[in-house]
């Protein structure tokens, strides 16, 4: 399916972002465009298993929820504006780090519409999270601090424009206050569940970029996962620095292991199709993986 999208900015948007390329200079912008990491999936994955198989369990829920949660009402949000990135428009604006690799530089459904921001979504949710979580000054200074980074490092780059991360960020600190207070509000775990997907449900409706249903398909298999952890397994947090690092290098294993391993019977035309069913077979994909990594997988800790 072919997706084409929306043009439209705010006058001083591309004459910044044009200027901070090009007096920023080509390896200085390579740099900056490190921090954009922060706000990816492998990251956010690495640091939510540390924090969920190892340091603190109920935690790594909550920061969990709220993460899939993001993952989810960001798309919805971008299948609404279907706003066109910066460099699709502006040709002295250049993409200087690839949403998809694998994709053509111009593929909306592979790279994604631009408004929120994706990673800047993902680092305010995630590390303000974990700021509200410790209640640490120092934990809420790095927070800003990475937020701020990963956020400046997407308009760098090219990804996005000012706007797209400054609403990124409004959506993330949304989140992480008001998951905890639909979490105060109902005291049933099961229940709470329900509504915060059905919240989400509405975007197969209308959302036909592949991100909404990675996104999905990590909800329902991060709640599924967690209330099964909970039910058979019940697994126990390690502080010991060799049971961490084992716990968390074969979970990530886990997590692109099986994903690659759900590809197989499925033709890479099909899966990269945009096709409703090929979609649903991501969202089923991501459903699976999650479950088993944040489920099942804690079961083997008893062996570890």
């Amino acid at each position: 399916m072919e997706l084409v999208g929306r043009s439209f900015w705010l006058g001083f948007e591309a004459p910044l972002m044009e200027w901070l390329q090009s007096h920023l200079g080509t390896t200085i912008c390579k740099v900056i465009s490190q921090f954009s990491a922060l706000g990816e999936e492998t990251v956010l994955v690495l640091l939510l298993g540390l924090i969920y198989w190892s340091l603190n369990k109920q935690m790594g829920k909550y920061l969990g929820i709220n993460m899939c949660m993001t993952c989810v009402w960001n798309p919805m949000l971008k299948n609404i504006f279907i706003r066109r990135r910066p460099y699709f428009d502006h040709e002295n604006i250049k993409l200087l780090r690839l949403i998809d690799k694998d994709a053509d530089l111009y593929d909306i459904s592979a790279q994604g519409y631009s408004f929120p921001s994706g990673h800047s979504t993902n680092a305010a949710t995630f590390y303000g999270g974990l700021a509200r979580s410790l209640k640490k000054r120092w934990m809420t200074v790095v927070a800003v601090i990475v937020t701020f980074l990963v956020g400046f490092s997407r308009v760098v780059v090219g990804a996005h424009y000012p706007t797209d991360v400054l609403c990124g960020w409004l959506l993330g600190i949304f989140v992480i206050f008001f998951v905890p207070w639909m979490s105060s509000k109902i005291q049933n775990r099961n229940v709470l569940y329900a509504v915060l997907l059905a919240m989400t449900l509405p975007g197969m409706i209308y959302c036909r970029s592949s991100d909404y249903y990675s996104g999905l398909g990590l909800l329902i298999g991060f709640m599924a996962g967690s209330i099964f952890e909970e039910r058979f397994v019940n697994f126990d947090n390690t502080k010991k620095i060799v049971f961490s690092g084992i716990r968390v290098v074969l979970g990530l294993a886990v997590f692109v292991g099986l994903n690659a391993v759900l590809k197989l019977p499925f033709s890479e035309a099909f899966l990269e199709s945009g096709t409703y069913a090929s979609l649903m077979v991501r969202c089923c994909r991501y459903a699976i993986v999650a479950f088993v990594d944040f489920g099942v997988y804690p079961m083997l800790f008893k062996w570890i």
